[in-house]
């Protein structure tokens, strides 16, 4: 039987894990049902009662902190930017899960399927990590490395995200495509973020692809794509299969074929665009009348 730890202060969480490799342990849905039917017998921390909960305005950015939960996420007021986040935190598993589950947990399970890996790259989140030995920020695109597998080093906790804040305006969405509507695992995820310039053309785009790969994708092809175009549903004919050909390499399993994640993938992103550009035209129109 391992050993149990439940720090109060920040120093203390980094001090134990500094002095030998722990489980951390925060909303504990991912960490339980991944050990049914053994003893734990790892060495857990516990960070449940570090301060490291909630999401605070700054000048530049936003901070998401480490558990911060799904349901906070959700319920918080925040920016059209963080729709497609604030989407993709009503489909992580059923209510129960949102309660308990944390937005830094699901990055650092590392899941190629994690929801919130998509919205996140498509705000370009950094994430803030601490150790024994002092604090580094990695951008969240260097951060996940592929299936389970993360930058994070044993002796650190990753503390927070930030979110740099975009334009005025900005707005995002999260389409998720799964076997059926509620507690499931995806089979393909896109998150987009639209930037409009003040003439209503597109500033910049960031176009995200999850559960395709090892790791979630940033379609810097498109992006380039529909920089300086008119923001109108039509920008959604501006992608072509080749800019997913050139990053996403799916997997075949159980939830669906190569073949139909890359099909699947082209489709959302087209209708994801179609959709964010129809919507943001009106608004722009409304402005204007």
């Amino acid at each position: 039987m391992g050993s149990y730890l439940r720090p109060t202060e920040l120093k203390d969480a980094l001090g134990a894990l500094g002095a030998a490799p722990r489980a951390i342990l925060a909303g504990g849905t991912d960490f339980y049902p991944a050990r049914v039917g053994r003893t734990i017998d790892e060495d857990i921390l516990d960070i449940t009662a570090l301060p490291l909960a909630g999401i605070d305005e700054h000048a530049d950015f936003w901070r998401i902190g480490a558990l911060t939960t799904w349901s906070d996420i959700a319920a918080a007021k925040l920016p059209p930017c963080f729709d497609a986040l604030k989407q993709a935190a009503r489909e992580v598993g059923g209510v129960q899960i949102q309660n308990a589950g944390t937005i830094v947990g699901n990055l650092c399970n590392a899941s190629p399927a994690a929801d919130g890996v998509p919205p996140l790259l498509a705000m370009d989140a950094v994430v803030e990590l601490a150790s024994a030995r002092g604090e580094r920020a990695v951008p969240l695109r260097d951060f996940v490395t592929g299936n389970r597998k993360t930058l994070r080093a044993a002796d650190e906790l990753v503390t927070s995200l930030r979110v740099p804040k975009p334009r005025p305006s900005t707005s995002s969405l999260f389409l998720k495509l799964g076997a059926r509507r509620y507690l499931v695992i995806s089979i393909v995820m896109v998150a987009i973020a639209i930037e409009p310039d003040t003439r209503g053309q597109l500033f910049r785009a960031r176009v995200a692809v999850g559960a395709c790969s090892a790791a979630a994708q940033r379609l810097l092809a498109t992006e380039l794509a529909l920089i300086g175009q008119p923001i109108d549903a039509g920008i959604a004919a501006l992608i072509v299969p080749e800019h997913l050909a050139q990053v996403i390499s799916p997997i075949d399993d159980v939830r669906g074929s190569a073949a139909y994640r890359i099909d699947a993938a082209f489709t959302l992103v087209k209708r994801g665009l179609a959709e964010i550009g129809g919507a943001m035209r009106a608004g722009i129109e409304g402005k204007r009348t």
